[in-house]
C-alpha cells in the first residue's frame, strides 16, 4: 500500500475516476427532476409514483451508506468502489430500459445501492493517493464536483430531452451513465492502487438494522408525508426516530465495551470535531437541494422556461463554485473555520439577494437579475465545503475513515431530505393556498420561493455562528500532548 506521505504516481488520473463516480451519483439526483413530466406522461403515472422515482433513490442511498462504508473497511476500498460503480452502471441501464413506472422505481433502488457502495470509498481513498500537502486541493475537487453536479444536471437533462436522441425521449439521462461508468472502472483498475481491507474488522449487523430503522423513521415520512396529507403516523414515525437513534448509540458503545464489531466506531461519538461537523454538514445540505428544486419549479412552471433555459439560468452558481473551489484548493488547510463561516455567509447573502431578484406583482422575470445572487451563493459553497469536510474527517483513525465517510454522507442525505421536506412543504402549500383565483400567478410563485428559502438562509446563518465551536484540525491533540498553545491552525 502507498505510504501516506508519498504521493501515488498516477494519483490525478485515479482522482479523475473517483470524481467521475462522485459526479454521476450527485448529478443523478438533479437530472431526474427535469425529466419527471416526460416520464409521467410516458407511463401515465400518478403523482405519488413519479415522486418515488426521486424519493426511492435518496432513501436507498442514505440507508445503505453506513453499512457499505464499513464494508469498504473490511473488504478493501478499491474493491468496494469498483463493485459500486458496476452496480450503479447496471442500475442506470435498467432505468433507461424500464418498460413501466414500477420497473423504473425498482431500477432506481439498484442505482441507490450502487451509489452507496462507491461513494463512501471516494474520500477514504484520497489519503492513499496524495501527500498531506496535496489533500486540500483533492478535497476541494470533491466540493467542486458537488456544486457542478447540482447545476449541470438540469442543463444536461434539458439538452438530452430536447435532442430526443434516437427517439428515446427522457431515457438518455440514465443511459449516459454507461460510458462514464465503463471509463471509471478502467481508470480505477489501471491507476488506483490496491487497498486491502482489514481482516480483523467485521460487520455489525444489528447496528445496521438499528441505523436503518432510525433513518427510515426520519426519511420515509419526510418524503411521503406531504403526498398523503401528513397523517398521525407520519408524526409518530418521526418522533420514534429520536429514541431509535439513542438505542443505536447505546448499542455501538456496548459493542465497543465488548470489543465487538461496530457500524460506527464508538470513538466517533466522543469526537467533538466529527459530531459537530456532521451537524454542520447536515445544515449545509439541508439548504441546497430544496433550493434548487423550488427554483427550478419557479423558472419552468411559474415563468414558462424550458428545462434547458432553466438550467442555463442557474449556471452562475457553478461559476461561483468553480472560482471559489480553485482558491480554496490553493489555501490548503489554512484558516478552516474562517473559510467555513465566510462560505456560509455568502450562501445566506445569495439567498437574501434572490428575494429581491425574483419578480413581484406585475413584474417579468429578469434572468440577469439572478446572476449576482447565484454567483455569490456559488462562491459560498465552493469556499466552505472543502474546509468543512477536511475538518470533520481530519482526526478520524485511518482504519475507520470509510465508516466515518459513510456516516458523514448518510447524514448529508438526511439533511437534504429534511431540507426538501421543509422547503417543499412551505413552497407547495403556499402555491395551493394562493394560486387558485390569483390574478398574478408569477408573483405567487415568487412569494412561495421567498418563503421556502428562508429555511436555507437560516441554516446558513446558523452554520456561520456555530462553526467557531468546531475544534481546529490537529490543534486539540497538540495541546493534549503538552505542546505549547498556538494561535494558528495546524496542518492536517
Amino acid at each position: 500500500m502507498t505510504h501516506p506521505d508519498t504521493p501515488h504516481a498516477g494519483r490525478w488520473l485515479a482522482m479523475a475516476a473517483l470524481l467521475m463516480a462522485n459526479f454521476i451519483n450527485l448529478i443523478d439526483v438533479t437530472i431526474v427532476n427535469v425529466a419527471l413530466p416526460s416520464m409521467q406522461e410516458a407511463f401515465d403515472a400518478t403523482d405519488s409514483q413519479i415522486e418515488w422515482v426521486v424519493a426511492v433513490y435518496i432513501l436507498t442511498f442514505a440507508l445503505f451508506l453506513l453499512p457499505m462504508g464499513r464494508l469498504g473497511d473490511v473488504l478493501g476500498r478499491r474493491r468496494m468502489f469498483l463493485a459500486g460503480v458496476c452496480v450503479f452502471t447496471v442500475g442506470s441501464t435498467l432505468c433507461g430500459a424500464a418498460p413501466g413506472i414500477l420497473e423504473l422505481v425498482g431500477a432506481r433502488v439498484v442505482q441507490g445501492i450502487g451509489g452507496a457502495m462507491m461513494i463512501p470509498q471516494t474520500l477514504a481513498i484520497v489519503p492513499a493517493l496524495f501527500a498531506p500537502k496535496e489533500r486540500g486541493l483533492a478535497f476541494a475537487l470533491f466540493g467542486l464536483s458537488a456544486g457542478l453536479a447540482a447545476v449541470t444536471g438540469p442543463v444536461l437533462g434539458g439538452l438530452l430531452i430536447a435532442g430526443d436522441f434516437w427517439g428515446l425521449g427522457w431515457r438518455p439521462i440514465f443511459l449516459v451513465n454507461i460510458p462514464v461508468g465503463v471509463i471509471a472502472v478502467a481508470a480505477t483498475l489501471r491507476y488506483v492502487p490496491k487497498l486491502p481491507g482489514n481482516a480483523d474488522l467485521r460487520l455489525d449487523f444489528v447496528g445496521v438494522l438499528i441505523a436503518g430503522a432510525a433513518l427510515l423513521l426520519v426519511l420515509f415520512p419526510m418524503i411521503e408525508g406531504r403526498q398523503v396529507g401528513w397523517p398521525w403516523w407520519c408524526w409518530l414515525m418521526m418522533l420514534a426516530a429520536a429514541p431509535m437513534a439513542v438505542v443505536f448509540v447505546m448499542w455501538e458503545r456496548a459493542q465497543a465495551r465488548r470489543n465487538a464489531p461496530q457500524l460506527i466506531p464508538a470513538s466517533l461519538f466522543a469526537n467533538r470535531s466529527f459530531m459537530m461537523g456532521t451537524g454542520l454538514v447536515m445544515l449545509v445540505f439541508a439548504g441546497i437541494p430544496g433550493f434548487f428544486l423550488t427554483l427550478a419549479i419557479l423558472l419552468q412552471v411559474g415563468n414558462g422556461m424550458t428545462p434547458l433555459q432553466s438550467g442555463l439560468t442557474t449556471l452562475p452558481f457553478s461559476i461561483g463554485v468553480l472560482l471559489a473551489s480553485v482558491a480554496s484548493g490553493k489555501m490548503g488547510v489554512r484558516w478552516p473555520r474562517g473559510r467555513i463561516a465566510v462560505g456560509a455567509l455568502c450562501l445566506a447573502a445569495g439567498m437574501i439577494g434572490l428575494q429581491f431578484a425574483v419578480p413581484g406583482a406585475g413584474d417579468v422575470l429578469s434572468r440577469s437579475a439572478l446572476i449576482l445572487p447565484l454567483i455569490v451563493a456559488g462562491i459560498g459553497l465552493g469556499t466552505g465545503i472543502s474546509p468543512l469536510f477536511q475538518t470533520v474527517l481530519a482526526n478520524v483513525e485511518g482504519r475507520d475513515t470509510g465508516s466515518a465517510s459513510g456516516a458523514l454522507q448518510a447524514f448529508q442525505q438526511v439533511g437534504g431530505a429534511l431540507g426538501l421536506a421543509v422547503m417543499g412543504e412551505v413552497f407547495f402549500s403556499t402555491l395551493k393556498a394562493q394560486l387558485p383565483g390569483a390574478t398574478d400567478p408569477v408573483a405567487v410563485y415568487s412569494h412561495a420561493l421567498s418563503l421556502a428559502i428562508l429555511f436555507s438562509t437560516c441554516s446558513f446563518l446558523l452554520i456561520a455562528a456555530l462553526v467557531w465551536r468546531l475544534p481546529v484540525p490537529g490543534l486539540a491533540d497538540k495541546r493534549t500532548a503538552g505542546a505549547p498553545k498556538v494561535d494558528k491552525p495546524q496542518p492536517l
